[in-house]
């Protein structure tokens, strides 16, 4: 197939990606219908766990590293202000509007259609594509559960919106569920201990605690006061108020650790939902960044979270789109950035050597 017949055919499977709604934990339809397109248009031996789907090229070898190259199926749920239907593929203009189509449709479809010509030449890696589930929530069915099936991977490439240039690292995240203690009593008299007067203090901490280590990609940790709760009517002054705090943390701090160091200038108590998304990365010299780099790219960190954080070993970021249209009203991609990212993911890997 010559480059325009590939556009074409992966336009043509975004829009019907986009017309079956995908939402996390929600996507059998969407991995229904891509399974089918991966099997009876493209000919692959399609293997499948839960929403989960995966491809390996032919000739595997357990002499020779796997390079992974992994897209997500599932969007989040639509936002208010949409003036087209979110489930509609719109073609306007050179773009295609839709729920999903800048993250992650379009590097989704990019990503198989380089993953067949690189397949159809001789590589010195094995090659495979997953197509993963849960990717928005970070959830225990997406890419976690479907790595320990696979041939372990010496590097992977992330299709995610960046406008294909090459994103080294990625921050982390750590959700922290904190909970400040005081006594009830009557709003009227002196009495009792306001636990939102407790909260504010180390409230104010997370607002201006300057964490020493900074990325030179990532820069600081940045530490985010995002819901509160607290009280139960007027008059009574309240024993508990609960807050919550988005951690983005950088490479120089892996979560459980930085959590230790948290626990220790707070006085309320402080619960992480989980450690497992720990910022993620490549070094500068990998064969895969020097080769993005010749090719015009401009390494830079992410400041948004992927399904790099649960890959415990290097990856980089890269894909159509932007990010600033991800999760937006209105949200497209444009057919240009689809075949361009062809191109260049080919150009990109095709005789790579990936042994760093």
């Amino acid at each position: 197939m010559d480059k325009e017949q590939l556009k074409t055919q992966a336009i043509d499977w975004l829009s019907q990606l986009i017309g079956t709604p995908r939402v996390s934990r929600k996507e059998k339809e969407a991995a229904d219908l891509l399974g089918s397109l991966m099997t009876e248009q493209c000919g692959l031996q399609v293997q499948r766990l839960g929403n989960n789907l995966w491809t390996t090229a032919p000739g595997y070898s357990a002499e020779r590293p796997t390079l992974l190259l992994n897209a997500h199926i599932d969007t989040v749920r639509p936002v208010s202000g949409w003036e087209r239907s979110p489930f509609e593929a719109k073609r306007e203009g050179g773009r295609i509007y839709g729920l999903g189509s800048n993250d992650d449709g379009a590097s989704l479809v990019s990503l198989l259609q380089a993953f067949r010509v690189l397949s159809s030449r001789s590589q010195a890696y094995n090659l495979v594509f997953l197509a993963s589930a849960e990717e928005e929530v970070s959830g225990q069915a997406g890419i976690a559960s479907v790595l320990p099936q696979l041939p372990t991977p010496a590097l992977a490439l992330v299709g995610e919106p960046t406008g294909m240039q090459p994103a080294i690292a990625e921050r982390g995240l750590m959700v922290l569920d904190v909970t400040a203690r005081g006594r009830a009593g009557h709003a009227a008299r002196e009495e009792g201990d306001n636990a939102i007067y407790r909260a504010m203090k180390d409230i104010e901490w997370f607002r201006t605690h300057q964490w020493p280590l900074v990325s030179p990609l990532l820069g600081p940790v940045k530490m985010t006061v995002t819901v509160i709760q607290a009280g139960t009517q007027h008059n009574v002054v309240p024993d508990e108020c609960r807050f919550t705090v988005d951690v983005r943390t950088n490479e120089c701090y892996r979560n459980e650790a930085l959590y230790g160091l948290i626990c220790r200038e707070v006085k309320s108590e402080v619960r992480a939902r989980s450690f497992r998304l720990n910022s993620s990365g490549i070094d500068l010299g990998h064969p895969l960044v020097r080769r993005a780099v010749a090719m015009g790219g401009k390494p830079f960190g992410s400041p948004t979270l992927s399904d790099q954080a649960l890959m415990p070993f290097p990856s980089m970021k890269m894909g159509p789109g932007q990010s600033s249209r991800s999760h937006t009203a209105d949200e497209f991609v444009t057919e240009s950035e689809i075949s361009e990212a062809i191109s260049h993911y080919i150009t990109l890997l095709d005789g790579l050597d990936i042994r760093s």
